[in-house]
């Protein structure tokens, strides 16, 4: 999008597959509920929410601004992955994004829950270019540029939320908050590596070093590990209807 700076397009291109993740906690009727009519994928990259939503990107305008480039009321869904935090101004952005929904229409945002994802540390460990950290219906938050999300879409004008969850499957919570070490972080990471070399020594020595030694770590050095860098989710969505 527009503004941003060359670390946030390549963390981009890193988080892409995270709506094709969210994919398995997502129902049939989901899809047909929310993602029908003319669909807007706000910073849907390459991984679009479905294959006939219409992707705006780096290359389509910025989206801190997008009612420069779309009009208001012209969609029955506006989808986010994993963009909102890149927001300088979040409360603008998710307003303008609202403005696009037509009445009757749905807003669906998925954006990554601050405990799950940053734990604790900010600036983000593991992506460059986020400027806001996310929880849901909590009053108090470690970070000084925390939004709650479930607040935010409370106060958009017409607004009914229809649902919003924390979504963590596949989240191993005995590895929350534990700082390791480059190695530690390597072999976790080596189990999706094409080298299979890499991805063998990950798989023999995983449960061992994991039971025996990563969950019961106090180190104060090290960071934690980005479980969404393999299979887990780490991130909560809100769905939001736009009353006639």
């Amino acid at each position: 999008m527009g503004h941003y700076n060359k670390p946030y397009k390549l963390e981009h291109k890193h988080i892409m597959k995270e709506s094709s993740k969210t994919r398995q906690v997502r129902s049939k009727e989901f899809f047909n509920t929310y993602f029908s009519g003319k669909v807007i994928d706000i910073g849907g990259g390459s991984d679009a929410v479905t294959e006939s939503a219409e992707v705006f990107d780096f290359e389509q305008g910025d989206a801190q601004h997008i009612l420069e480039y779309r009009s208001k009321e012209s969609y029955d869904c506006v989808n986010s992955s994993h963009c909102l935090e890149h927001m300088k101004d979040v409360p603008s952005a998710l307003s303008q994004w609202w403005e696009l929904v037509k009445p009757g229409g749905y807003m669906v945002v998925v954006v990554p829950h601050e405990d799950l994802f940053e734990q604790r540390i900010w600036p983000s460990t593991f992506a460059g270019g986020h400027f806001a950290t996310f929880r849901l219906k909590t009053e108090k938050s470690w970070s000084t540029v925390s939004y709650d999300i479930f607040d935010l879409a409370k106060n958009l004008p017409n607004s009914s939320i229809i649902s919003s969850e924390v979504q963590d499957l596949n989240y191993d919570y005995s590895l929350l908050g534990k700082r390791l070490g480059r190695g530690a972080r390597k072999i976790y990471k080596w189990r999706r590596a094409k080298n299979k070399i890499k991805r063998f020594i990950s798989e023999s020595l995983y449960d061992f070093l994991h039971d025996n030694f990563w969950i019961k770590s106090n180190n104060k050095s090290g960071i934690p590990i980005d479980q969404t860098t393999w299979n887990a989710l780490a991130q909560i969505q809100i769905v939001i209807k736009k009353l006639n």
